[in-house]
């Protein structure tokens, strides 16, 4: 009954409070502030623990046995005797001992000299200051020649270089004096009287200074400068000022690379080309080239590909003409094995500034009578692999496609025996530079291969193929050429080099001047220089750290080749030297 009692009245007061807040609702809709007087604090209760252990209670209880265990030893006769080990030594190699300064000197066949002079100094610890002489000469007689054939070459250098924390930089010097012979002038054409009265020396003199810096932090990278001088004995001089920069900008994941270029050069030759039967007009010569070079390197793996183009804008100062020319510069490189294979390929091109100093390093026969013009490279397209077949062996191979506009190629210079220069270089013993326009096909191949430091060998090959514009040959270019080279320590003391060069066959053009006729029309002749196989040897002692002795023999097989038409080489040479080492 008082069940009842107590639900109903709890059914009551349940309606009664819903109806009051019905009816409140009905009214208004307000908000409330609710004030928490005092944080919640929860506590975590202990975990229901059981207090006794349960009671088996099983009619069949298995009980423990105890068992006791025996051990029965049997003696066995042995006959092994462990031998005692001893922890195998690391061999030690000694560091080697350096010195600052050396000084070489040899004496050999054809009155030849070698001398060097090589000192490099700390001035403290970020400075340092180096300085060298070399002078190579020979006087001995060449067969089957008129005229004198000596000649000698002296350099001298000096180099100052600084490193700070975050840039270093330096500054070279360098002063040179050749002297050469144009002795290209075969025996029994002209008399000893005449003989006598050609003036075939030539004297060339060079001094430049140069400079770098490099900033390791910052976008500016490094940057690159020139001043040249070159002259001659024959009033002919030519200057030449370069500056180069090269800066990286990263952007986001990638680095823009950008490349600038200024570069002057300026020269005269006092005399005329020496197809003009008067000596005249004088030549002279101006160019100026700005060049900027953006690019962006991207790599993904084992991609590394360089997109970037190269924009030169080139002024002809002497003719008042002008151009612009864009080239691709276009690299990329994959490794499809490691570095077992990788292939690599690109699409180049550039302005060339060719110049006398240029000339006279790669044929010291040429007349002081050139005409000096930039080589237009369209384009050089090249493919090819590379990589370590072994970890001593290394492959290399390319093919290549050139197009080259104004391309300069070395050729003979007529007989013009209506000039009286004063210089004897007319007597078809010199050579004038020809351009014309060539494209150049090229396979190139080498293997190197290495032991340690004791043993590296050598060898490379390439084969061409030339078409030009005006249908003549590719004058003084080979077709083929090759070498190879070894280096062979031995025996701790003895050290053993070889070189060996093999060129194939070049053409050259035989003229006379004549008078009132014009250049082209001059009566010519084709002539094939044969190819050559040149190989040299060097043998050495070192009796100590500071002094060794060798033994050179250049062109052993004796062959008295033409490198150029009517310039015979000497022929076998030995020469012996010393190299003593020293702290200055």
């Amino acid at each position: 009954m008082h069940k009842y009692i107590k639900l109903i009245a709890i059914l009551f007061f349940g309606y009664f409070q819903t109806a009051v807040s019905q009816e409140k609702n009905k009214d208004s809709i307000g908000t409330e502030t609710v004030t928490v007087v005092k944080a919640y604090k929860p506590t975590i209760s202990d975990a229901f623990k059981i207090k006794s252990s349960p009671v088996i209670n099983d009619s069949i209880v298995l009980k423990k046995k105890n068992i006791s265990y025996n051990i029965f030893s049997v003696p066995v006769a042995s006959t092994f005797t462990p031998e005692k080990g001893q922890a195998s030594k690391v061999e030690k190699t000694p560091p080697p001992v350096l010195f600052n300064s050396y000084a070489s000197l040899g004496f050999g066949t054809y009155d030849n000299a070698l001398a060097e002079f090589y000192t490099s100094r700390s001035i403290n610890r970020d400075e340092r200051l180096d300085i060298g002489l070399m002078h190579h000469s020979a006087r001995g007689d060449v067969d089957r020649v008129a005229l004198n054939n000596a000649f000698y070459d002296t350099k001298l250098t000096g180099a100052y270089s600084k490193r700070d924390r975050d840039m270093d930089w330096g500054a070279n010097v360098e002063l040179q004096h050749q002297l050469y012979n144009w002795y290209g002038l075969p025996i029994g054409i002209y008399t000893d009287e005449q003989i006598a009265d050609i003036d075939a020396k030539q004297n060339y003199f060079n001094a430049e200074v140069s400079g770098h810096l490099s900033i390791d932090d910052g976008y500016f990278e490094r940057g690159e400068v020139l001043i040249r001088r070159f002259w001659d004995a024959t009033n002919s001089a030519e200057n030449r000022a370069m500056l180069k920069g090269a800066a990286e900008i990263p952007i986001g994941d990638e680095n823009i690379a950008i490349k600038t270029k200024l570069d002057y050069l300026g020269g005269d030759f006092k005399n005329a080309d020496v197809k003009n039967i008067d000596n005249s007009p004088a030549i002279n010569y101006g160019f100026f080239q700005i060049g900027i070079g953006p690019s962006i390197e991207i790599l993904r793996d084992d991609l590394t590909l360089n997109l970037g183009v190269n924009l030169v804008y080139g002024m002809d100062i002497e003719n008042s003409d002008s151009n612009f020319y864009i080239y691709p510069d276009i690299t990329a490189s994959y490794r499809l094995v490691d570095d077992t294979v990788i292939a690599y390929g690109g699409i180049q091109g550039e302005l060339i500034q060719n110049s006398f100093h240029d000339f006279v390093e790669e044929n010291s026969f040429v007349s002081p009578t050139l005409t000096i013009q930039p080589t237009d490279q369209k384009y050089n397209a090249y493919a090819g692999i590379k990589g370590q077949l072994l970890p001593n062996l290394s492959y290399n191979v390319k093919a290549s496609y050139k197009t080259e506009n104004r391309k300069p190629l070395f050729k003979w210079n007529p007989l013009n025996e209506f000039r009286d220069d004063e210089k004897g270089y007319y007597y078809r013993n010199s050579f004038e530079v020809f351009y014309d326009d060539l494209k150049t096909i090229g396979i190139f191949g080498e293997l190197n291969f290495n032991i340690k430091k004791e043993f590296t060998l050598g060898v490379n090959g390439e084969a061409f193929s030339y078409t030009t514009e005006t249908d003549d040959p590719a004058w003084n270019l080979p077709k083929l050429k090759g070498s190879l080279f070894a280096d062979y320590h031995f025996l701790d003391n003895w050290f053993l080099g070889a070189t060996l060069f093999y060129v194939g066959e070049r053409t050259d053009l035989a003229t006379d001047a004549v008078q009132n006729v014009q250049p082209s029309e001059f009566p010519s002749e084709i002539i094939t220089l044969n190819s050559y196989f040149d190989a040299n040897a060097q043998l050495g002692y070192k009796f100590n750290t500071q002094l060794s002795a060798f033994v050179k023999a250049n062109n052993i097989v004796g062959n008295s080749y033409q490198r150029w038409a009517n310039y015979p080489v000497q022929g076998f040479q030995v020469l012996l030297g010393a190299t003593y080492k020293f702290d200055f």
